[in-house]
């Protein structure tokens, strides 16, 4: 069997691209190295040579069976050392690096259809490559629960995580006591490419990453492992420092925007509570896809003194955002360089808008930025992490009552329109469904209990809820419950009062 799943690999690298017909051989013999098999007998060859040939569909249906089996084989060789979701994927990645190529052929690929194709030729290269590696994790990524609501503000996006696979408890002893290393530094570093990983760091030996110039800035750019929307890419300095949002931050959001025009790019706050989970490593989020956000039409249009020619206006969404537009970028840079440095030292007593208490800062920006035709497009969501006994995870942050649902810091892909909930939901769900089907008690267990009080809110509302809808109904309702997210999120509220506030602030630029 395993001589016939070595053979079926080779086979899956040749139809997805990863390797040459000159590679075949090649490939065969390290992933026999690997596996420890010391040959393939002729029968084996003569037998697989009678099947049809792989389609690039059938490929990737078959890839998580192929490596499954080979995992089982090496951990009853004892080549593997556990049999658990960690050293499985220290071990799968393993196996799918040898048919990777060197970064060096892969750059020299990329540079080739972007300077003599397009862009987008060279992203749909790259993030091809991404997946067929199992670098992306397609068949995992298939698992993630997804939706979308209707509101007010468009229609927002809604995913249940279940791609990053729960640590099993041998796992998380062998990570606590494992030796300490800064080598990567953090999981954003270049150092990763090609890195074997270990039980608390991930294995990189099929990762690759593209070197690229940002704003005279050496940068590499690469995609998440977790793809929450379409090519999900990240684009992080070469060097492992601190995320920092300043005048710069803007020049390489929309440099970037030009080099490649179908993407857009943000960044995370640089802030605690408002940004986003790595900080210690400088970073911005982009893809090919349009957040409701970018969707949201202006509600007012704003002038600011001196940027006449700048197109401005407040968007019509849950969180307090500046959109500015046009055909000059230095214009829109140094416009938004003059709002954040405003907003940065802002305060506003009456909407509770403090720059900072006992010298701690707490207003930074969230920046999105995108190209229309010829237009560039910067989104500046106002953000401040100021936090009160009645709100000590933040008082511009998912309120308690919500927390049932979303508890996590709000990010730049929420804050775009993209719920990412987290993979206890799953179950949680279903158990409420089950509860509101079967008239049981809806305190009658812990979990039940933490979301009674908001399904007895939602439930009157629906005439009839039975088997058919209410996972439907359910869905409908957590994505509300996103939106009251993002409203909590907005340091100005989308009320007469709040949009008063807002204008004060506009005024003050």
């Amino acid at each position: 069997m395993i001589q016939t799943r070595i053979l079926e690999l080779a086979e899956y690298g040749l139809t997805t691209g990863l390797i040459e017909k000159d590679d075949k051989t090649y490939t065969i013999n390290r992933l026999m190295e690997l596996l420890e098999v010391d040959d393939i007998e002729d029968s084996v060859f003569e037998e697989f040579a009678k099947r049809g040939p792989m389609t690039q569909e059938s490929a990737e249906a078959a890839l998580e069976g192929i490596l499954e089996d080979m995992m089982s084989y090496a951990y009853d060789k004892g080549i593997m050392k556990e049999n658990s979701i960690v050293y499985k994927d220290l071990f799968d990645t393993k196996i799918m690096g040898c048919l990777v190529a060197r970064p060096s052929e892969i750059r020299a690929k990329f540079k080739d259809l972007y300077e003599n194709e397009s862009s987008l030729a060279a992203t749909d290269y790259f993030y091809k490559l991404s997946c067929d590696s199992n670098y992306i994790r397609r068949q995992r990524i298939k698992k993630d629960q997804k939706w979308t609501t209707d509101t007010e503000y468009g229609t927002l996006d809604v995913t249940i995580n279940l791609s990053k696979p729960e640590k099993d408890p041998k796992a998380i002893a062998a990570a606590k006591n494992a030796k300490q290393s800064a080598y990567p530094k953090c999981q954003l570093c270049a150092e990763n490419e090609g890195y074997a990983g270990r039980v608390n760091h991930p294995a990189r030996q099929n990762h690759r990453i593209i070197p690229v110039t940002i704003n005279n800035s050496d940068w590499y750019f690469q995609y998440s492992p977790y793809v929450y929307y379409n090519e999900h890419c990240i684009v992080f300095n070469s060097k492992h420092t601190p995320m920092k949002i300043e005048r710069a931050t803007f020049g390489k959001l929309l440099d970037f925007v030009t080099n490649f025009p179908h993407y857009f790019v943000g960044s995370n706050a640089d802030l605690p509570i408002v940004g986003g989970s790595i900080l210690t490593h400088d970073h911005f989020q982009g893809g090919h896809y349009t957040f409701a956000m970018a969707k949201a039409p202006i509600e007012k249009e704003i002038s600011f003194k001196g940027y006449e020619d700048v197109r401005a206006g407040i968007v019509k969404w849950p969180m307090s955002v500046i959109r500015i537009s046009g055909a000059d970028k230095d214009r829109l840079i140094d416009l938004a360089d003059k709002i954040l440095v405003a907003w940065r030292g802002y305060t506003d007593e009456e909407a509770f808008i403090f720059a900072e208490t006992d010298g701690e800062p707490h207003n930074t920006i969230t920046p999105i930025a995108r190209r229309r035709g010829e237009d560039y497009e910067l989104d500046l969501v106002l953000r401040n992490n100021i936090t009160t006994e009645e709100h000590p995870l933040g008082v511009y942050h998912p309120h308690a009552h919500l927390h049932h649902i979303k508890k996590e810091n709000i990010g730049l892909i929420e804050v775009m329109g993209l719920a990412v909930l987290p993979a206890r939901l799953k179950a949680e769900m279903a158990e409420l469904a089950d509860a509101i089907i079967n008239g049981r008690d809806l305190r009658s267990t812990e979990t039940l209990a933490s979301h009674a009080e908001w399904a007895e809110g939602f439930l009157p509302k629906y005439d009839k809820v039975d088997e058919s809808n209410v996972m439907d109904i359910i869905h409908e309702e957590m994505g509300q419950v996103f939106k009251e997210v993002l409203e909590c999120a907005g340091v100005y509220k989308c009320t007469e009062e709040g949009r008063k506030a807002f204008m004060r602030f506009v005024e003050s630029v």
